[in-house]
């Protein structure tokens, strides 16, 4: 058995006044259709990231809809997560090949974890590569599989692309982020395209009184009475926290009072972050206006919500994303972004709305320090990107785009009688 994410219940009811009403109302519909039906996901770590905070409000949510949801975790060694790192930054583009130690590790816990899973499910969803090739291995049964693809994959490394692209026929259907993000033959007949959601509820986006907030920060050592910009991501080359620190002290040459923070997650399958965490520490040395957290020095949901609240301008300079969630986060709570023109963050910054588009260092500092000069404006580009947020990008919506695709593949397939029956038992204990 594989390991189980243990979650606490959540109340959809609880949306209504916040998600637009025709979101709620048409989740409600289709979850009573769906009422009964089995639903794992499947994926490699149980925080560090976004793919981890949609489960966590996901399947809880998808409990208290009726369905029963659970949340598995596959398993892996060091040797193991660093094939599936260069993987996930092959399928990104990023150069590099797979010798065949790599493929036969992949293959070793592929396959262990493939005897490990138990397939008693109508829809099994597996996140990203790391257990893309369960649906090949496992005993499939009558599920359902679907692979979410969270990441750009529209220039693969070809080499990344032919080791995982095998390993994808078995699979029912396929979402991805954006259509451009389709690699080119992709096996998959069925694909819809979902861009990921916020949940306006998590601790994460709840409302923070601002004296708590303002305490929370202080206590961290950020001194408010300064400027302060802040990026908010994985450790990850992907998110150019290099090229964020180089932008900041342009910046400081122009307000030499500015503080910037490097609010960094470190998970269970990314063994590079702890490479890019010192390089940043390496470069930041002896200026006390940077502060480096991780999730793993008590730094966590409440501080960031403190830290997306109160910072003047975030950034999110991106190499390359999938759909970046820190994003709407920041929108969310009314602050401006500066952002790389990356992946699914311009759908969460038309013209006008959120902030402004960047493309390098240079446009990143002149963005960042025009928002800073002009307070007026940043405001109004925030206060635009919290409606932006609210229309296109909560939790419901999401919800009801996954609901919409089992609802299909039901249709294509009908769930057995067992999915059906139970659907006059109370559901599961999330």
């Amino acid at each position: 058995m594989l390991d189980l994410v243990d979650l606490g219940k959540r109340s959809f009811s609880a949306y209504r006044g916040i998600a637009p009403e025709e979101h709620i109302e048409e989740v409600l519909h289709l979850a009573e259709r769906l009422r009964g039906a089995r639903v794992l996901h499947l994926n490699a770590t149980p925080y560090g990231g976004g793919v981890s905070e949609l489960l966590r409000s996901g399947v809880a949510l998808l409990n208290d809809l009726g369905l029963v949801a659970d949340w598995q975790l596959i398993r892996g060694d060091q040797a193991f997560f660093q094939v599936t790192k260069r993987l996930h930054n092959g399928l990104q583009g990023a150069p590099g090949g797979f010798s065949e130690t790599d493929k036969a590790t992949y293959l070793a816990h592929s396959q262990l974890n493939a005897r490990n899973l138990s397939t008693d499910y109508d829809f099994i969803v597996v996140h990203d590569p790391q257990p893309a090739a369960l649906a090949m291995l496992a005993d499939r049964q009558d599920a359902r599989w679907i692979w979410r693809c969270h990441i750009d994959t529209s220039s693969p490394n070809p080499e990344a692309w032919e080791f995982l692209r095998p390993f994808l026929y078995p699979y029912d259907a396929a979402i991805f982020t954006l259509p451009e993000f389709i690699p080119p033959r992709f096996p998959i007949g069925r694909v819809a395209i979902h861009s990921p959601a916020i949940d306006p509820l998590s601790p994460k986006n709840l409302p923070l009184p601002v004296d708590l907030a303002r305490q929370l920060l202080e206590w961290l050592g950020v001194r408010l009475s300064r400027p302060l910009v802040t990026q908010i991501s994985r450790f990850d080359p992907w998110k150019d926290p290099l090229g964020v620190i180089a932008a900041y002290r342009r910046v400081r040459a122009h307000i030499p009072e500015l503080q910037l923070a490097m609010v960094g997650s470190l998970a269970l399958d990314d063994p590079e972050g702890w490479d890019i965490y010192r390089q940043i520490r390496d470069v930041t040395t002896g200026d006390n206006r940077i502060h480096i957290f991780t999730n793993l020095v008590g730094v966590g949901n409440m501080e960031v919500n403190a830290f997306q609240s109160l910072s003047d301008v975030v950034i999110q300079k991106s190499i390359r994303e999938g759909f970046g969630l820190v994003v709407s986060e920041a929108l969310w709570k009314g602050t401006p972004v500066v952002a790389g023109r990356a992946g699914g963050i311009p759908i969460q910054m038309p013209e006008g709305t959120g902030g402004i588009l960047v493309d390098n260092v240079e446009e990143c500092a002149e963005a960042v320090l025009h928002l800073l000069r002009h307070p007026q404006e940043a405001q109004c580009l925030g206060e635009r990107g919290r409606e932006h947020v609210r229309q296109n990008f909560l939790f419901p919506r999401l919800l009801l785009d996954e609901l919409r695709m089992m609802d299909a593949l039901a249709h294509d397939r009908p769930l057995a009688p067992r999915g059906l029956a139970l659907a006059s038992q109370p559901s599961a204990p999330a």
